[in-house]
């Protein structure tokens, strides 16, 4: 969040295009994550896409309500989990338009 948040040493950090996200974290789960980002008008405007290994139904509704942009369970397979990530990125950086970094600067 101090990344997210350009909070020191991260004050000249970029500002993302896309949030990556795993629901198990050590210091903070996915959900208090989302949770901050969606609370926080200077981050609600950023996707967040959960991916994670979690694929109980009530992970996945949970984060719906709490607004992610998608959510994906990761695969076993590695070969499957490239060309998952080889599809996010043709999709949201190839299809999708993003709001600019100067739109959503913190």
């Amino acid at each position: 969040m101090a990344f997210l948040l350009r909070e020191a040493p991260f004050e000249d950090a970029p500002c993302p295009d896309l949030i990556l996200l795993d629901l198990n974290m050590p210091v903070m789960s996915g959900r208090e994550v989302l949770g901050a980002i969606v609370a926080d008008e200077r981050l609600a405007h950023l996707p967040v896409v959960v991916l994670t290994t979690s694929n109980a139904p009530e992970d996945i509704l949970g984060m719906y309500r709490l607004r992610c942009s998608a959510y994906i369970t990761k695969p076993v397979s590695f070969q499957r989990f490239v060309e998952i990530v080889q599809g996010l990125m043709s999709y949201w950086f190839g299809v999708v338009s993003l709001p600019s970094a100067e739109g959503g600067r913190a």
